[in-house]
């Protein structure tokens, strides 16, 4: 299970990658075209060229964790470009029911100020 806990970096590639590529050359990807580290607990997210196919990377403390999903149909994806994009925790989780994630915004709220 993925640990959606606060202040949890998103990022997905907009870019469809090769998915017989594993865990190494996945980090390896996440230092070289996203210029991140793969091992800040961040969730890297990748799409397959069917569409049908999601891995996620991510680093739990003790070791680098592949996640992997296909569906019958297709995600929702965005626009292929270079880079990559954010995603909150909601548009996460739709994306990865096979729904529309790009229904729910991405929302910011500023930290409160401290009382006292």
């Amino acid at each position: 299970m993925i640990g959606l806990r606060p202040g949890l970096s998103i990022w997905i590639a907009t870019q469809p990658i090769d998915f017989r590529r594993g865990m190494d050359s996945l980090a390896m990807l996440v230092s070289e075209a996203f210029g991140a580290n793969p091992y800040d607990g961040g969730l890297y997210v990748f799409r397959s060229k069917r569409r049908d196919r999601v891995k996620i990377l991510t680093w739990d403390g003790s070791g680098l964790v592949l996640y992997y999903k296909r569906i019958e149909g297709q995600f929702t994806w965005p626009p292929i470009k270079e880079g990559v994009m954010p995603l909150s925790h909601a548009q996460l989780s739709v994306l990865l029911d096979g729904s529309d994630w790009k229904r729910v915004p991405m929302r910011v709220v500023d930290q409160p100020a401290r009382a006292g």
